[in-house]
């Protein structure tokens, strides 16, 4: 019988994930950094900065990126520029399969 993980064994408890998208992007934090852990922001500089204001507010020290084109990359820099620790991401499909792959590879 596979034991299921708890939790309050979490890796990276302060961890956020952004699904990232041309025009908005979706942002999920930890369930006891705020009220409301889904939010959606805008794509332009001044939305981005807003982002990294709510992130840095809740508590978040590390992000996960997910993005299928390049709209990743103003994200990735100024999230990097306030001092978050970011990881992109993109979705591969494989035989009906989604799996996350670190982009660059």
């Amino acid at each position: 019988m596979a034991m299921r993980k708890r939790d309050d064994d979490l890796v990276f408890p302060n961890a956020a994930g952004i699904d990232v998208g041309g025009s908005s992007h979706w942002v999920a934090v930890p369930r006891h950094s705020c009220d409301d852990p889904v939010r959606e922001f805008g794509a332009m500089t001044d939305d981005l900065n807003a982002m990294a204001d709510w992130l840095l507010a809740c508590g978040v020290d590390t992000v996960a990126l997910e993005s299928t084109g390049v709209y990743w990359i103003p994200v990735f820099e100024v999230l990097e520029q306030r001092g978050l620790k970011v990881t992109p991401f993109k979705v591969l499909l494989i035989g009906g399969c989604r799996l996350l792959t670190p982009l660059g590879t």
